[in-house]
């Protein structure tokens, strides 16, 4: 048994049971201080957010043994993750992100060592991201769940969304893809290397500030590859009506990518970048003179029925993508 003081809460807690919500939430959240547009932060019944234009809100659910796993990814990996996935949606809007709200559901046998980690990946990626943790809510369950929720300022601009590419127009990337899923195919064979792709399976690296940069720039949609690049264009080709065909001489393979396609089977590395998810790129639509600087195209708007095809071709490989429920 562990010694507690004299208001009964254990010295040195082992799990959060023994800790205790209230010091939990106080361990998360301690030193936390508003700032900028964040007029009240954690503490009160509501964060007071002060904005320059229409606010842009997303929600993102990571579960425990289906968004990640804990022999794959530290606790510092997770909440890390928690926050980029869910700062990309905002970015995806052209929106600026602000603040962000984390709901954390645990076993009580979780280890305080966990949650620790846990809300210094949190912390670590609120500010690679340039936003502020504003609040959020802890409970009890039989497995770790966390919910994040994005507040972001489309400050005075038109929201981007998935229904404004036009015929004429070419495609255009900020950020990377397929290096998720190489860490997934490497993981799920018990290997750790190369190191590069597991890493990027356990901490996506969205391009921060990329989607205010889109929207200044013209873009006309956006879109967050978080499911995979043909399955997420083809929400871009239904909403906006259009086909969209993807130049697969634009996609840089990276050597790690080959070496995992390699060493499993001999596989086209080509399917991590088409058709796998998790690394948060960011793809729109724009005029061809107006693709901002660092920005690479990757294919074109074309008229025609809503498809999106691969070197002007229909895609005869796997579908990728990712569909709770059925997947």
């Amino acid at each position: 048994m562990t010694e507690g003081d004299p208001s009964g809460r254990p010295a040195k807690a082992a799990t959060i049971g023994e800790l205790g919500e209230f010091a939990l939430i106080d361990q998360v959240t301690a030193g936390l201080s508003p700032s900028g547009p964040v007029v009240l932060g954690v503490g009160d019944d509501c964060a007071v957010l002060r904005l320059a234009g229409d606010l842009a809100v997303s929600t993102d659910t990571m579960v425990e043994d289906v968004h990640f796993r804990r022999d794959w990814s530290g606790a510092e990996d997770v909440g890390r993750k928690a926050v980029a996935a869910c700062v990309a949606d905002a970015e995806a809007m052209g929106a600026a992100p602000i603040g962000v709200v984390i709901s954390l559901a645990a076993p009580a046998s979780t280890p305080v060592e966990w949650t620790a980690g846990f809300a210094a990946g949190v912390r670590a990626e609120c500010e690679a991201a340039g936003v502020q943790l504003v609040g959020g809510d802890t409970t009890s369950a039989a497995q770790i769940v966390i919910t994040a929720t994005v507040l972001a300022d489309l400050g005075g601009l038109p929201p981007l969304t998935r229904a404004g590419a036009r015929p004429g127009q070419v495609l255009a990337m900020a950020g990377r893809l397929g290096w998720a899923a190489a860490g997934v195919a490497v993981l799920a064979r018990g290997f750790r290397s190369p190191r590069a792709v597991v890493v990027a399976h356990r901490v996506p690296q969205p391009p921060y500030g990329q989607g205010r940069v889109a929207a200044e720039a013209g873009a006309s949609a956006l879109i967050d590859i978080s499911d995979g690049l043909l399955a997420d264009l083809g929400h871009v080709a239904r909403a906006s009506g259009v086909t969209l065909d993807v130049d697969t001489s634009r996609l840089e393979i990276a050597e790690p990518q080959q070496a995992v396609a390699a060493a499993i089977g001999g596989g086209d590395p080509l399917l991590f970048q088409l058709t796998g998810g998790d690394d948060h790129a960011l793809v729109g639509a724009f005029e061809a003179d107006r693709v901002p600087e660092g920005w690479v195209v990757i294919g074109r708007v074309l008229g025609g029925e809503p498809r999106v095809l691969v070197d002007g071709a229909e895609w005869d490989g796997p579908p990728g993508g990712w569909q709770h429920f059925t997947s």
